[in-house]
């Protein structure tokens, strides 16, 4: 078989963008491999209703798995079912590797007994292998892997595979859980919302991120300006301004934080050390914007402007204004 089975990520009983990249990535191996991509959508009764937006975005056939036991996270009742699925016949399994991602697909692999590749940035397949790019060693090279192993699992870097929408609608099946979910050894009983206001820095497409060439905390609201003037930007730190209480810890960017790949990434006063470039270095574009010309920064920057981040930011931002009025 040749197809390919994708997950379809929820939260809240909400589709996340993170559900459909791994769609776009499985219809990359699918169309190579002349197969269907098939999406699995877990939640409880009404998560149906996010069927059509799989469809629309590269599903052939979409699978609801409703059940009380999905009403949170539910990993090792989402990963046994997914597995179950996969052995009836399928080339592989799509994953994201967001934070939920990591938590299943490394299940999936262990149950199915086969090798994964995780954190992936690009695909292609060449015959019967997938070969997958991902960053290795804190970013510091990047790999290249080819699994032949049938199925394979991939999990995707968030911002790495855009979704496509197109005309066809995709057919729309109901999926049995594998087991009783609410009997599972593991049991997530809350799920803490941070602040839902803030656009989520796995999904935005243009991220603007200050560090300590900000100097102190107040001058974020220069960040924070830039990223509003955007409209469609979240905002990021380094790791040493959140371990310094500038910003909370969820906006970290970097090794022990977030990683992402916006089509746009802006890094304010920000050095590059390799701990924070392993978070963002997959970015499209990278602006950066530093008043030390030799920062490592400028080495992996598509566009450098050296000069006082902080005179420089509300000229940046009054231009985006312009440019959007």
């Amino acid at each position: 078989m040749s197809n390919i089975l994708a997950f379809a990520e929820t939260r809240g009983g909400e589709l996340r963008r993170a559900g459909l990249e791994a769609v776009a990535a499985a219809r990359v191996i699918a169309d190579a491999k002349g197969g269907q991509v098939h999406a699995v959508l877990f939640g409880t009764a009404g998560i149906s209703k996010h069927a059509a937006a799989l469809g629309a975005h590269g599903a052939d056939v979409v699978f609801v798995v409703e059940h009380a036991g999905f009403t949170h996270n539910n990993p090792e009742a989402v990963s046994a079912t997914l597995a179950d699925k996969v052995k009836g016949g399928y080339a592989g399994v799509v994953l994201a590797a967001s934070a939920t991602g990591k938590d299943v697909a490394p299940r999936v692999a262990a149950k199915l007994g086969v090798p994964m590749a995780s954190d992936v940035t690009s695909l292609t397949v060449s015959g019967n292998g997938i070969t997958c790019t991902h960053p290795g060693y804190t970013g510091k090279v990047i790999q290249t892997v080819t699994l032949t192993a049938n199925p394979a699992v991939v999990s995707v870097r968030p911002g790495a595979f855009l979704p496509k929408e197109n005309a066809k609608a995709g057919a729309v099946e109901t999926l049995a859980p594998s087991g009783d979910p609410s009997a599972s050894r593991v049991k997530v009983t809350e799920t803490a919302a941070g602040n839902t206001a803030k656009l989520d820095l796995g999904e935005a497409p243009v991220i603007i991120s200050g560090g300590r060439g900000l100097k102190e905390a107040a001058n974020f609201k220069l960040v924070e300006d830039l990223a509003a003037a955007f409209g469609n930007a979240a905002v990021g730190a380094t790791r040493a301004v959140t371990d310094d209480g500038w910003r909370p810890h969820s906006d970290q960017i970097g090794q022990t934080g977030r990683l992402v790949s916006p089509d746009l990434y802006v890094a304010c006063g920000i050095s590059g050390a390799i701990q924070h470039l392993a978070g963002m270095r997959t970015s499209k574009t990278i602006v950066a914007i530093n008043k030390d010309k030799d920062a490592p920064i400028f080495k992996i920057a598509d566009y450098g402007i050296v000069g006082d981040v902080l005179t420089i930011l509300p000229v940046l931002t009054e231009a985006v204004k312009k440019a959007k009025a």
